[in-house]
């Protein structure tokens, strides 16, 4: 399982050391196999500073599911287009390295400063100022879409 939330850089290459603390299990479930691709929001367009990053067998299960939208379906094919069209394999090196491809980077407006937020089956990869700034909007709790479907969530 992929959780927490890490601030890390990103180098003149283009490039994220992926936490000590996740390296083995990514060696592990995937061989440190990656996809990259640009995150999509509840309109299934390209998340606005935010990519994400799958380890490969979890990559494969959301393709599978994608594979079955009907083709002809607008928002079917705004989903391929964004998340299949944009996806890289990257591979994380011995020391933990993975290059986030360029127009990836220049999508999300990606500087020095990023954040890697675990989603369970994957990251979110967020420029530290997208990040911030989704915080805040999240924080000031004004969207409730959604909120009933989790009426019998219980912690």
């Amino acid at each position: 399982m992929l959780r927490g939330i890490s601030s890390i850089n990103l180098d003149p290459k283009g490039r994220i050391a992926i936490p000590t603390r996740y390296r083995e299990e990514l060696q592990e479930c995937c061989d440190r196999q990656l996809i990259v691709t640009v995150a999509v929001n509840d309109r299934c367009v390209g998340e606005p500073g935010c990519l994400w990053l799958y380890p490969l067998p979890e990559w494969e299960k959301l393709e599978q599911t994608i594979v079955k939208l009907p083709t002809l379906n607008k928002m079917a094919g705004m989903l391929r287009r964004f998340v299949i069209g944009n996806a890289t394999e990257c591979e994380m090196d011995g020391q933990g390295r993975m290059l986030i491809p360029e127009k990836l980077r220049e999508f999300a407006q990606m500087d020095k400063k990023i954040m890697l937020v675990g989603q369970l089956n994957k990251f979110e990869i967020w420029s530290e100022l997208a990040w911030t700034a989704k915080e805040h909007e999240w924080m000031d709790g004004g969207d409730t879409e959604g909120l009933e479907e989790l009426g019998t969530l219980s912690f």
